[in-house]
């Protein structure tokens, strides 16, 4: 693996310019700046500093420019963005009423260029704004602490919670009584075993008020105006007023991505098959790189295979079955089951839901050769277009496209809508799925006149997915599984000869993720932030 991060930085067109900005961490807007002497927040530094943080060293004029900017208008009039600079004159020469001394004098020479430069930087400061708001672009660290905990530092302060005349705040934010009366965690709102409500929401009085409140060990105590007294955790509170983007984080369970290229075959993920014990080691790798290899998993029969992944989360049931034990005999009328070579493509592109992962193991190889996998990252490939061709991203993550199964007799799985090759949280802005499989594409969501800027837009993605760069290649062995995050990493394979049998499954995403929450934070804490939303 290389030691640095494939990053690249963000892209935004302004009047014909090209101006680049480091996009960083969400958290950051809620830290101080560690480089200002008067510790104001990194939101307000982001110009002077987080421009200069950046190692694209393009971005640096830019932040030395916008700095000089401050410095010069710092000494100048208080003046609206809307005022003229006429009027400014005008204003001043009523106020000298006779004075001999000339307006001229008084308004610097350079005053006109001073307050069109304080538009622009504000002009600039929207763009940049803008952009750390919705960050179009997937995250690129290859190593690290957890994102999720790292986050959860920051705003789990018991501090942060005061109450003010029988209301409770969060970080100066009121919340609602009927909130804090609907969210009681006592045994008999929420049910002990299940978390599910048992709280009749809407026979709340609409008025209800706290009679009482104080805050004791880590709990906020509220009596209400109704008699029900509840035990509030600071912690929830905390975790209540949280960011959106921070909790869409949180529920998707989502740490550090590690975005890879070919280069990745000197030291891919893997573990050893041990059912004895946990099988987090494979998950995190999962969720980091996208895959993970299991090694040392008996294949004189597929049931060990069908063992471990039961161990992840249930088998994923399709028009093909639920586990899988094939051949290259068409069983299924898809080009899977023949020994054709595959290009680089994520499964199940026709569900509205595709598949979270799939897995595959090769029991046995007779009679031939080939038949390599191909693995690429479409995260990092996604990374690359937007780097290059920021229009074409665009193009790609807004445009729908349909998709079909249609090839097994009395079968033709059509979703409701088509959907954009590249998916994004529509709450934090960021790459959440790939979908990309020329063979099962049906039409494009564009007037007929108008596609050719898709076609255009996705040779470009194409033509970086076949990248020799980009595309990792291994021959599997009976013994080692697969398993790959079918939202992230597209899978392929060469042609080959011979028989070849192969067992393996789809699992659904929100099963695995589940899993991987519940064994990486445990059960309470996961629960914990049910009620933050």
């Amino acid at each position: 693996m290389p030691n640095q991060p494939l990053a690249t930085p963000g892209l935004v067109t302004t009047s014909g310019q090209q101006y680049q900005a480091f996009a960083h961490h969400k958290l950051h807007a809620w830290k101080k700046c560690t480089l200002c002497k008067d510790g104001q927040s990194l939101t307000s530094c982001s110009l002077s500093h987080n421009l200069r943080s950046t190692k694209n060293i393009s971005a640096l004029p830019l932040s030395i420019h916008q700095t000089q900017l401050r410095r010069n208008t710092s000494s100048t009039p208080a003046t609206s963005d809307d005022v003229h600079p006429q009027e400014a004159t005008a204003a001043e020469e009523k106020s000298t009423q006779g004075s001999k001394t000339s307006t001229k004098s008084i308004i610097p020479k350079n005053f006109n260029k001073l307050v069109a430069g304080a538009k622009e930087l504000k002009r600039i400061e929207r763009e940049l704004k803008n952009i750390h708001a919705k960050r179009r672009s997937p995250p690129w660290t290859v190593q690290g602490p957890y994102i999720i905990r790292g986050k959860l530092m920051c705003f789990h302060d018991p501090g942060a919670v005061r109450i003010e005349k029988k209301r409770v705040f969060v970080r100066d934010k009121p919340i609602p009584n009927i909130w804090l009366r609907d969210n009681c965690q006592c045994s008999s709102c929420v049910h002990e075993a299940t978390r599910q409500r048992l709280l009749d929401t809407f026979s709340i009085p609409q008025d209800i008020e706290i009679t009482e409140v104080t805050i004791k060990d880590g709990k906020v105590h509220i009596e209400f105006s109704d008699g029900h007294k509840s035990e509030c955790p600071v912690s929830m509170l905390n975790g209540a007023a949280l960011p959106a983007d921070i909790k869409a984080d949180i529920r998707q369970g989502l740490i550090n991505l590690s975005l890879w290229d070919a280069s990745i075959a000197a030291s891919p993920p893997n573990v050893s098959n041990n059912p004895s014990e946990s099988i987090q080691p494979i998950l995190k790798n999962i969720r980091q790189y996208g895959f993970c290899y299991v090694d040392n998993t008996p294949f004189d029969t597929p049931d060990p295979t069908e063992q471990l992944l039961r161990r992840i989360a249930f088998i994923r049931e399709t028009h093909y079955g639920g586990f899988y034990d094939f051949t290259a005999d068409l069983a299924s009328k898809d080009t899977a089951y023949t020994n054709i070579a595959l290009e680089a493509h994520t499964d199940t592109t026709y569900f509205s839901d595709p598949a979270g992962l799939q897995a595959f193991h090769l029991l046995s190889h007779t009679d031939g050769s080939g038949g390599a996998s191909l693995l690429v990252d479409g995260f990092k490939v996604a990374a690359d277009l937007k780097q290059q061709d920021p229009e074409a991203y665009h193009v790609l993550a807004t445009v729908n496209i349909h998709a079909h199964a249609s090839g097994n007799e009395g079968i033709s799985i059509q979703p409701y809508r088509g959907f954009p090759v590249l998916e994004h949280d529509p709450t934090t802005g960021e790459l959440l799925r790939v979908r990309w499989n020329t063979a099962d594409r049906a039409g494009i969501g564009l007037p007929i006149d108008t596609v050719g800027k898709w076609y255009d837009a996705a040779r470009k993605f194409d033509a970086l997915l076949k990248k020799k760069e980009n595309e990792y290649w291994e021959q599997l062995t009976p013994g080692r599984v697969l398993i790959f995050d079918n939202w992230r990493v597209l899978h392929g394979r060469s042609a080959f000869t011979g028989k070849r049998r192969i067992c393996g499954a789809y699992l659904n995403r929100d099963d695995w993720i589940s899993r991987f929450k519940m064994e990486e934070f445990g059960r309470e804490k996961v629960l914990a932030s049910l009620a933050s939303g």
